[in-house]
């Protein structure tokens, strides 16, 4: 393992601003993973670690392919993360809608120059990423539809989903719609929550990057038992909103199969408990997301679902 500095910005009044990376195997630049981009991506780090050490023992048995590279960046906004901020501390702007760079622009600009120039150069990209609400996801891949993603490659992850999404115009400055532009295979990797430490996701994540590996040749091994994934739209997605504000009492996780009308939530009045509304699964399917706040606004899409159809 080769640990480095590969983006640094100098500074005045605290200690310098980082990016370190974890190289093992040498040769081809097969495979980059990148954690945390947010402040609050704590999972994402946590995932990444586990990786690492995963990787560090493999590269001391001889299991990593001869010719293969592999890096791990397990976080990109380490300022932030040190003051729990989810965007970039003096301005709130997000580095994953500054890809891919400008290295003499702004901030966050020169930031995302300085990962892509290095990242860019990976045949597979991973990227651990965190949904913009908060909730728990089944642990699944994502690909924006830019015309290079490849679903048949995503199944290499032996995971049961894979989530399709159209291209937004926001979504031309991410890190995953830049690797794909510059030809990398780009996944977005969702292992269930953001701000808390999930070990059974991380593992499930980090299982999945390595089914991914042994079977693209990366890492010495027998391929991994082939897992029938179904791949779905973002569109087909059954969205569940509460339409009143309130406490949010949830009586369902994700990967439960819930009938038509069964009970999902309620909404409570925060003085006196009487219920605002009462959530009902308005389809019978695996709930996919799940929101996990203790609060919930008007109109909040608090589940989505997969249709029965769609189930694995």
């Amino acid at each position: 393992m080769k640990k480095s500095v590969i983006y640094k910005i100098d500074s005045l009044y605290r200690d310098d601003f980082r990016i370190t990376g974890y190289t093992f195997g040498e040769g081809e630049k097969a495979l980059c993973i990148v954690g945390s981009i947010r402040g609050n991506e704590i999972q994402q780090i946590y995932t990444c670690s586990r990786m690492i050490q995963t990787l560090k023992k493999l590269e001391v048995d001889g299991m990593i392919a001869k010719g293969k590279q592999i890096l791990v960046i397990p976080a990109c906004n380490p300022y932030s993360i040190n003051i729990e901020k989810r965007f970039w501390p003096t301005d709130n702007t997000d580095i994953n809608r500054m890809f891919p760079g400008y290295a003499l622009g702004e901030t966050t600009q020169r930031i995302a120059a300085g990962i892509f120039d290095v990242v860019k150069e990976y045949k597979n990209g991973i990227q651990l990423a965190s949904f913009y609400m908060p909730g728990e996801f089944m642990p699944h891949v994502r690909m924006m539809t830019t015309g290079f993603e490849n679903t048949e490659l995503a199944k290499k992850f032996g995971l049961p989903y894979i989530v399709l999404r159209n291209t937004r115009p926001y979504d031309t400055t991410t890190l995953n719609y830049n690797w794909q532009i510059w030809e990398t295979n780009a996944f977005s990797l969702y292992t269930t929550g953001t701000y808390n430490i999930d070990r059974e996701g991380a593992e499930k994540g980090r299982q999945a990057m390595l089914n991914f590996m042994i079977n693209e040749g990366i890492l010495l091994g027998d391929e991994t038992e082939n897992v029938v994934s179904s791949t779905i739209s973002d569109e087909e997605l059954i969205s569940v909103r509460a339409a009143k504000a309130g406490l949010f009492e949830r009586y369902v996780k994700t990967g439960r199969f819930v009938q038509k009308g069964e009970l999902m939530a309620r909404v409570l009045d925060p003085y006196d408990g009487e219920v605002r509304h009462v959530v009902h699964a308005p389809e019978s399917g695996v709930v996919f997301f799940a929101y996990n706040q203790p609060m919930t606004y008007a109109n909040t899409a608090v589940f989505k679902l997969i249709p029965e159809d769609k189930t694995v």
